[in-house]
């Protein structure tokens, strides 16, 4: 398990939220992470999704590794602010 993937934001690769930007939240095992982007996916419910189905950016969320809990409106607002490149 890769414990670098949190607080990575990522686009969905496949399904209904297709090039959606989201924060993974947690690990559940090797294949699938818990992602959220706080409007549609809230923290309370957050999405579960493999791994292989996301593209992963170097871009980090630092608030959601130094506090380990944030709100909704916090991620809406770091998302927002990244535009809407794809950047690897």
């Amino acid at each position: 398990m890769n414990n670098n993937y949190l607080g990575v934001v990522v686009y969905s690769k496949a399904g209904r939220d297709t090039d959606r930007k989201f924060v993974v939240l947690d690990i559940i095992n090797d294949e699938y992470v818990y992602i959220s982007d706080g409007d549609l996916r809230k923290v309370e419910k957050p999405k579960r999704k493999k791994i292989k189905h996301l593209f992963f950016t170097n871009i980090v969320f630092n608030d959601m590794i130094s506090k380990r809990t944030v709100s909704n409106s916090e991620i809406r607002k770091f998302l927002q602010s990244l535009g809407t490149n794809k950047e690897a």
